[in-house]
C-alpha cells in the first residue's frame, strides 16, 4: 500500500522535473509502475524508495523513475484521421507553398514520439507522398523525454500487435519481416531508419535545440499530463516553431480551448499559425 505522503512526494518530485501533473485519481497507476522500479533497485518499500531519491546515490534513478511514469502504450497509425489530413491536405498544400517560401526541406517533429511507432509512421506517409527519391528532402525529428523508450525507438522492432494499422503493402515495403527467433516482429527498414533522429528532450526545459522551423509538429497525447499554466507555455512554444501555416496536430482527446495561444483551429485537434500578411 501506498502512503498519502509517499504519493505526495513522488507527485512533487515528478512535476519539478517533467511539469507531469500527477492527480489523485492516479496514485494507483503510480504505485504500480513504482512496483518495476523496487524490483530493479531491490528496495523493499515504497517509503525507502522515496528516501533512496533523496539520497546522493538517487540521482541517477530519478531518470528511471521518469520514464516508468511517462511511459505509455502506443501503436502504428493511431488516430489515423492525422494521417489523412497529413496526406490530403497538409502535404499537397506545403508542395504548392514550397517555392514561394524558399524552403530548403520538408520538417515534421514528433514532440512525444515514445518508441517510435508515430514517428514511423510520419516517415510512412512521406516516403508514400514524396516516393523513394524525393525532389524535396524532408526529415522528422523525434524526440520523448524517457532514455530508454528512445532506445527501443531507435532499434524499430516491432510485435505484430504493433504494426495491425500499416496497410499490407506498407508493410511489405517499410518493413522487414521476421523468420525464426524473430516470427512475429517487423523492423522498420534502413530507408526509413535514416530519416528519423530521435533524441532526449523535456519540452518544458530550456530552450529548444532545432536550426530550423518546422512545417508540421505533432505533439499528441501529451498535454493531458500538464496543468493549464504548463499546457499554455507549451503551445507558445510549439507554435513559434511552426513555419506561417504550419499545422500544431494534438491529441484528439486534447483541446486548446481555455489557453491563450495565437492558433487557428482548422479542425477538432489541428491547429494553424497565421500566414504571412
Amino acid at each position: 500500500m501506498m502512503r498519502d505522503s509517499d504519493y505526495e512526494f513522488i507527485r512533487e518530485l515528478v512535476y519539478s522535473h517533467s511539469r507531469i501533473n500527477l492527480g489523485p485519481d492516479k496514485k494507483e497507476l503510480v504505485s504500480a509502475r513504482l512496483g518495476k522500479r523496487l524490483r530493479a533497485t531491490s528496495i523493499t518499500s515504497i517509503s525507502d524508495y522515496c528516501r533512496y531519491l533523496q539520497e546522493k546515490e538517487g540521482g541517477e534513478e530519478l531518470s528511471h523513475l521518469i520514464d516508468a511514469i511517462s511511459t505509455n502504450h502506443t501503436y502504428f497509425f493511431r488516430e489515423n484521421e492525422h494521417f489523412d489530413f497529413l496526406n490530403t491536405i497538409a502535404l499537397p498544400e506545403m508542395v504548392k507553398r514550397r517555392a514561394k517560401e524558399r524552403w530548403p526541406r520538408f520538417n515534421v517533429w514528433s514532440a512525444a514520439s515514445s518508441s517510435g511507432e508515430e514517428p514511423y509512421s510520419i516517415a510512412i506517409t512521406l516516403a508514400q507522398f514524396f516516393g523513394m527519391t524525393p525532389s524535396w528532402p524532408w526529415r522528422i525529428e523525434a524526440t520523448d523525454i524517457s532514455h530508454k523508450i528512445l532506445q527501443r525507438a531507435r532499434i524499430g522492432i516491432y510485435r505484430e500487435d504493433a504494426v495491425k494499422n500499416v496497410p499490407a503493402a506498407h508493410l511489405r515495403t517499410h518493413f522487414q519481416k521476421g523468420f525464426g527467433p524473430q516470427e512475429g516482429n517487423y523492423r522498420v527498414k534502413p530507408h526509413l531508419l535514416e530519416c528519423v533522429t530521435f533524441r532526449q528532450l523535456n519540452l518544458l526545459e530550456g530552450s529548444f535545440p532545432f536550426t530550423e522551423p518546422f512545417q508540421i509538429i505533432f505533439c499528441r497525447n501529451v498535454m493531458i499530463y500538464f496543468d493549464r499554466a504548463t499546457q499554455t507555455e507549451l503551445v507558445n512554444k510549439l507554435a513559434n516553431l511552426l513555419v506561417p501555416g504550419g499545422y500544431l496536430l494534438v491529441g484528439h482527446s486534447e483541446s486548446l480551448s481555455g489557453i491563450k495561444h495565437s492558433l487557428t483551429m482548422v479542425k477538432p485537434a489541428i491547429y494553424q499559425r497565421a500566414h504571412k500578411p
